[in-house]
Order: structure tokens, then C-alpha cells, then sequence
């Protein structure tokens, strides 16, 4: 279960205070997949990464009692000046997972070879992506918090990426952010809607769609 419990992020922008959601409070049930819909700037990453803990709230709490992962399209986890070798070891430490077995899925998985051993700051954003996906995949969590990362590399890998998350998605539960709709569906079940600071629940996705749909046109 993720308890959110009167959640309220803002943040001063040319010399004013932007609220992003105010005084959200909402249970979610660590078994379901939910998708989460907004207007661009609605506060979906930020939303994620608070869930995730990687960005504090203003005010509020977050209560976890799941194993949960970061948001899998944030790579901001990794330090640029450390190897990718390095970043996987350090993360698998801090997850108390089994680094030799970590590493040698990640190594196998991100198919970025030699590079592995060069500085993260190096990498291009596809790099990062890899790496971040691989890692996140090597890691077991119960809950998956996903932004936007679908769509990694070529067609070949983003098979590959698509059948490694099937089979994670099949015995834990999710928020997926994303701007389509058809990705949404496919995915998910349940559904988050962020409008005007504030958060929709519903238990069935297409509900949460039609809803989006009808924001978008206003």
C-alpha cells in the first residue's frame, strides 16, 4: 500500500509561487497498475519522483510499505563523474541486491559493453536510458514508478525492453506517466488523472481516459 497523506508541492518561477498539486490525499493499492494522465506541466514527473523520494514534497507525506522503484525514465540517480560499472555497483548496494548478479544482468542487458567502464557524464541520453532501464530491470521491486520509457533504442531493443517489463509488470503494481493514451491502456488498469493541482482516482483506466480526453479539448 502507498499512502499519500495531504501533499502539496510548489516552487518560486520569475518571482512567483507555482503551485504544482495542493493537498493531495489518496491510498493506492500496491497490486494495481495505474496511469497517470495530465496536461503538459500538470506535475506528472514531479508527482513521480516524489513518490519515489528522489524530490521532497512542500508539505505532506508519502507512506510506503513496498519495495518501490525510481521513476524509470529519471536517470538523475546516477553520479556523472563514476563509471557505469560504478553507478551499478553503488545502486545495488543501496537495494541490498546481490551486486555480482546485478552487474552481470545489467552488463548483459544494456549491451553497452566497454562503455560500461567509462564516465556516465560521457554517455548520450540513449546510453543513459539503457543503463538506467538495465538496472532497474536487474533490481526486483514490488511497485514501478515509469516516465516516459517505453521507448528505448532501436525496434530490436525496444522488443527486448518491452518483454523484460511484461514479466516484472505481471507480479508487481505501477504508475506509468506517459502522453499516450493506447500506452496507457495497454498497460494499465486503474487510472490518476492530475488537473488544476489537484488528483482523480478511478478504478477503471477508461474512465481516467475520457476524462483526460475531455481536459485536453477544453
Amino acid at each position: 500500500m502507498i499512502v499519500i497523506d495531504r501533499l502539496t508541492k510548489t516552487y518560486w518561477t520569475h518571482f512567483q509561487r507555482k503551485t504544482v498539486f495542493s493537498n493531495i490525499s489518496v491510498r493506492l493499492n500496491s497490486k494495481l497498475s495505474y496511469g497517470l494522465l495530465g496536461q503538459n506541466g500538470a506535475g506528472k514527473s514531479t508527482f513521480l519522483k516524489i513518490i519515489a523520494g528522489t524530490e521532497a514534497p512542500t508539505s505532506g507525506r508519502v507512506y510506503r510499505s513496498v519495495r518501490m522503484s525510481w521513476p524509470l525514465g529519471f536517470a538523475g540517480g546516477f553520479h556523472p563523474m563514476m563509471t557505469g560499472r560504478e553507478n551499478i555497483r553503488f545502486l545495488a548496494r543501496v537495494y541490498d541486491a546481490d551486486i555480482t548478479e546485478v552487474t552481470d544482468f545489467v552488463e548483459d542487458f544494456s549491451e553497452l559493453g566497454r562503455d560500461l567502464d567509462l564516465p556516465v557524464k560521457t554517455y548520450s541520453s540513449g546510453m543513459t536510458s539503457r543503463l538506467a532501464f538495465a538496472v532497474s530491470m536487474a533490481i526486483e521491486f514490488e511497485f514501478y514508478l515509469v516516465d516516459e520509457i517505453t521507448a528505448v533504442g532501436d525496434a530490436r531493443f525496444q522488443l527486448k525492453c518491452s518483454r523484460a517489463f511484461a514479466e516484472r509488470r505481471a507480479r508487481a503494481g505501477m504508475i506509468m506517466a506517459s502522453h499516450s493514451t493506447g500506452t496507457i491502456k495497454d498497460y494499465c488498469n486503474a487510472g490518476l488523472v492530475l488537473q488544476r493541482g489537484r488528483l482523480m482516482m478511478f478504478e477503471d483506466i477508461n474512465d481516467a481516459i475520457e476524462v483526460h480526453r475531455q481536459q485536453m479539448e477544453a
